[in-house]
């Protein structure tokens, strides 16, 4: 914890007071929450960023794309325009956000949108001629003004919700009893060989509710490095001295990783959704060969030499309870 946050501490109190009311008056239905009749899933967090929401958004999509007409909608965070907008392959980072912009690149046929609104996004999507019969929201478990079906609640492996405080000091954006509105919590970012005794240590430690279900994901790396036209296998890296470029909010994995491969390489570390300068871009343009994550990549790909620069695929795989999984989402989604 730096020094910034330990000062703030005293602020904490009424921080957790604020979020704590505003739920309620929403529990209570003093505040309205807008409800619908068809499916609507919602993906977030408790914590400010770093648990893996948008994998999970490109699995969902993946699991219902060839089932239903899908749509997702998130917010376009640091995009420079308003409002409710469509995206489209050829979108950019600045119009409507670097995950939503991969999204669409990599499942076309998906309707994306952006909108802080989500109520006004809602009923933008439901008015295109196209509309969609499920909508998925990506980084909306506080948008209470809205009122969705489903909820997906994701904590990272190696940061508990139960472990952490609001805001200032802490990261979490609400009180740890937020967590009560999940229908299913996963717990990302896992080692791979998961023990039995770790899961059911960590499923005490959140002390879920009767009706609620835990699951447990790990991160596969692809074999692969991939840019616009081609694809490298990583073992050709072996011999090779490369750069590794992120703007996330956690890239420890990704270097233990390739730390665990035996590759060389400098790291270079922006923050999350960072908006590169043209004097970092100019010194990226600079080195020789570029490996990034792939939302960096649809900020970086217009401004640097594609011959240099590469990303990481990365995929959702759970430990354990696939089939339980999908099936509940299936289910929800035959139900409406």
């Amino acid at each position: 914890m730096n020094l910034l946050r330990k000062i703030l501490l005293p602020f904490v109190p009424f921080y957790y007071l604020v979020t704590w009311l505003r739920n309620k008056l929403y529990d209570f239905g003093i505040k309205k929450s807008m409800t619908y009749d068809f499916p609507i899933l919602v993906v977030g967090n408790l914590s400010v960023g770093g648990t893996g929401k948008s994998p999970m958004v490109e699995y969902l999509v993946t699991l219902l794309k060839d089932r239903v007409s899908l749509a997702t909608l998130s917010r376009g965070y640091k995009r420079e325009t308003k409002g409710f907008k469509l995206v489209t392959a050829s979108s950019t980072a600045k119009e409507v956000g670097d995950e939503p912009l991969q999204f669409k690149r990599k499942f076309t046929d998906v309707i994306v949108a952006v909108d802080a609104d989500r109520r006004n996004g809602i009923s933008n999507l439901r008015s295109l001629t196209n509309k969609p019969d499920v909508i998925l929201l990506d980084d909306a478990y506080q948008h209470r003004k809205v009122k969705a079906g489903f909820y997906i609640l994701l904590t990272a492996y190696y940061d508990l919700y139960c472990n952490d405080i609001v805001l200032p000091t802490g990261n979490l954006r609400e009180p740890k009893k937020g967590a009560d509105r999940a229908d299913i919590i996963v717990v990302t970012k896992c080692p791979d060989s998961l023990s039995f005794e770790e899961k059911k240590r960590i499923t005490d430690k959140l002390a879920i509710n009767r009706n609620q279900e835990l699951f447990f994901t790990t991160i596969d790396y692809g074999s692969d490095i991939v840019n616009i036209s081609e694809t490298k296998p990583i073992k050709s890296l072996q011999n090779i001295h490369f750069t590794l470029v992120t703007g996330i909010a956690n890239p420890t994995p990704l270097l233990d990783h390739y730390t665990s491969l035996g590759l060389k390489f400098d790291h270079i570390g922006f923050p999350d959704h960072h908006n590169f300068t043209n004097a970092e871009l100019k010194k990226l343009n600079d080195l020789e060969f570029i490996i990034t994550t792939e939302k960096d990549y649809v900020r970086l790909a217009s401004d640097i030499s594609e011959k240099k620069l590469w990303y990481q695929p990365i995929e959702v795989r759970f430990v354990g309870e696939t089939a339980s999984f999908d099936n509940k989402i299936v289910k929800f989604i035959e139900k409406k």
